[in-house]
């Protein structure tokens, strides 16, 4: 039986992808491209490349249970771990990390992103392959670093010494979270950055030592209710455990802290999806740059570098608008300026300080 594990977490709410994405029905069961499937669906399908679907678990919110279901019917309950209230990355991977050491001690594991897109599947399984092998050898953890094609402000940024563990595993020096754009043209013109694809992997034990030294407190939690896991008492300890767990992301709580970090530079077409601009610059575009998702009744009239999400049943025109974003979903219509849409999750927050959670 295979020893290596998928930690897929699919517990986030997508603000920025507001108001296609919502609280009740986030991002990641989107198909935000118009492939034909969810962002987790692809997910899903990629890791069927690397291991047995019995391997593959998904970390999301309660909430979520059967939307997870829905979009992953060959998933057994037990493969969906779910949290009841949110405290970020840490937590949810300490859980998964002490459910999947109860089936094997010597597990591998993947924690990685379920909204990403990634568009070379074939060398992203091999990466990943190698990265499985380094890491039940070696006392490491390993972290995904994507070549950078541009001096982006949206991502966080690796930096990698010299110093190796293996052939194409760079111990890490500094992790910097989304820089001006000054910084990141001092970073790419370097040479040793990375942009931060948030796809980790590492043995069990790895990161259960890890988690047992800069996160003792919730290392704690999750190896007391061991003894609860797949039995009835489940859902009660995790709902008390996670209301004593500090917010904190696995960066921040573990990845910055450790000295055995190291960083796999990789590039397989790779794109968190994090905002409308990126789904822009992927999408298909006419001549003069505009792009249509999902409908065939848009037209447009001296408009150049738009890009329209809107009901297929909803005619659009567009009149001397240029680099715009048009979104509507779920009775809300959102028109602003490309460049503008970091904005979007500022937005969020004051639709609902005015409206409440209706429209959220």
């Amino acid at each position: 039986m295979s020893k290596n594990f998928a930690l897929i977490m699919a517990g986030g709410i997508g603000s920025r992808f507001w108001p296609v994405s919502r609280t009740t029905y986030p991002k990641q069961f989107l198909d935000i491209l118009g492939t034909g499937k969810s962002l987790i669906q692809n997910t899903y399908d990629r890791f069927l490349k690397i291991l047995p679907k019995e391997n593959i678990f998904i970390l999301t919110n309660e909430s979520y249970f059967d939307l997870v279901k829905e979009h992953l019917p060959d998933l057994q309950d037990h493969q969906i771990i779910c949290e009841p209230i949110m405290r970020n990355t840490a937590p949810c991977i300490a859980y998964g990390t002490a459910k999947i050491k109860l089936i094997d001690a010597d597990a591998n594991i993947i924690v990685a992103p379920s909204d990403h897109l990634i568009l070379d599947t074939e060398n992203f399984v091999e990466i990943i392959n190698k990265a499985l092998d380094a890491a039940s050898k070696h006392d490491c953890l390993i972290t995904l670093g994507i070549k950078p094609s541009r001096p982006d402000t949206g991502y966080g940024y690796i930096q990698y010494s010299d110093k190796t563990l293996l052939d194409n595993l760079h111990k890490v020096k500094t992790f910097t979270e989304k820089p001006s754009l000054e910084i990141a043209e001092t970073f790419l013109a370097s040479g040793d950055f990375l942009w931060n694809a948030g796809i980790f992997v590492w043995s069990a034990k790895a990161i259960a030592k890890s988690f047992n030294q800069f996160l003792p407190d919730i290392a704690e939690i999750f190896s007391e209710g061991e003894k609860h896991y797949n039995t009835p008492r489940e859902k009660e300890y995790i709902q008390a455990g996670f209301q004593k767990c500090v917010n904190i992301s696995i960066d921040y709580g573990v990845m910055e802290k450790a000295e055995n970090v190291y960083v796999m530079p990789a590039d397989f077409g790779w794109s968190d999806l994090g905002t409308w601009a990126s789904v822009y610059d992927l999408s298909e575009k006419d001549y003069v740059g505009n792009a249509v998702i999902n409908s065939e009744k848009v037209m447009m009239y001296d408009s150049s570098n738009c890009m329209v999400n809107v009901p297929s049943d909803k005619l659009v025109i567009l009149e001397g608008l240029h680099d715009y974003i048009v979104v509507e979903s779920n009775n809300t219509l959102l028109i602003c300026p490309r460049n503008n849409e970091q904005h979007v999750k500022q937005v969020v927050a004051d639709v609902k300080h005015k409206f409440g959670s209706k429209f959220i």
